[in-house]
């Protein structure tokens, strides 16, 4: 091989690599997970498990504890959330609600009921837009708009637990919540229960939940779903029962890397 087309070579393979790794950075991850069965931990893959861990955030807890982490996405309020907090307060369950600008703005009083009650309150950003396709100003203004108007409403810093809207994320959007110290929040456990005109009843709630609980379980649950507030009173008995314990995620935080089993 003469020197001029080894040289060719270098530099294709170099520019090659190159476009490689800025793909791989720029890469848009849809979060989704298997359904978990017969109370097992579900498992990503791999490579999902991997970006996870590498990237101060979490998805799930450690497979040989029943713990549950209870999580509520809050994008707007259609009367759901008080009865949502007062049956967490009957039963003396922590939460993480992630709450948007909208949210914030049209229920401070609920903002400030659920940190005055214990729970932690995340940022889900101002407008809820695609993180993995802002700028970093963008990405910068939407989380600190939700911390600012946090302050507003308790006097208290927010804790750096951040939810990307749809679970859309990139390696940039992790590297500038870490940078902000943020750990990014994903889950293990959800089901459909977003669409306000699709709500099928407590029961189905109910039983869709407890099908696929698990030890480690971070469940997402969206507060607009009069399925999820109605099911609560009755499923949180019922996991209890079944051995389990509802942990604040900051007792999450106290543990070792969880431990998957595939």
């Amino acid at each position: 091989m003469n020197r001029h087309f080894s040289w060719k070579l270098t530099v294709l393979t170099f520019l090659l690599c190159f476009i490689s790794v800025c793909h791989a950075e720029a890469k848009d991850i849809g979060w989704g997970i298997p359904k978990g069965e017969n109370h097992e931990q579900p498992w990503p893959g791999q490579e999902f498990d991997d970006i996870i861990r590498q990237n101060d955030a979490y998805y799930i807890g450690p497979a040989d504890q029943k713990m549950i982490y209870l999580t509520f996405d809050c994008g707007y309020e259609n009367g759901n959330t008080p009865l949502i907090l007062d049956v967490l307060k009957e039963h003396q369950v922590p939460a993480l609600f992630f709450v948007t600008g909208h949210f914030m703005e049209q229920n401070p009083e609920l903002v400030k009921r659920m940190a005055d009650e214990g729970h932690i309150v995340g940022n889900h950003t101002w407008h809820h837009p695609d993180l993995a396709k802002v700028n970093k100003e963008k990405f910068n203004e939407e989380l600190q708009l939700v911390e600012d108007k946090y302050k507003e409403i308790t006097g208290q810093e927010m804790v750096r637990y951040l939810r990307p809207p749809e679970g859309h994320f990139n390696q940039q959007m992790l590297d500038w919540a870490k940078e902000r110290g943020y750990y990014t929040i994903l889950w293990s456990l959800a089901y459909m229960d977003w669409d306000v005109n699709k709500q099928k009843g407590a029961d189905y709630a109910y039983n869709q939940i407890l099908a696929r609980m698990h030890p480690g379980a971070i469940v997402l649950m969206h507060s607009i779903s009069s399925d999820n507030a109605e099911c609560l009173n009755k499923l949180i008995p019922e996991l209890r029962n079944e051995g389990y314990e509802f942990k604040s995620l900051q007792y999450l935080m106290t543990q070792d890397s969880p431990v998957i089993i595939e």
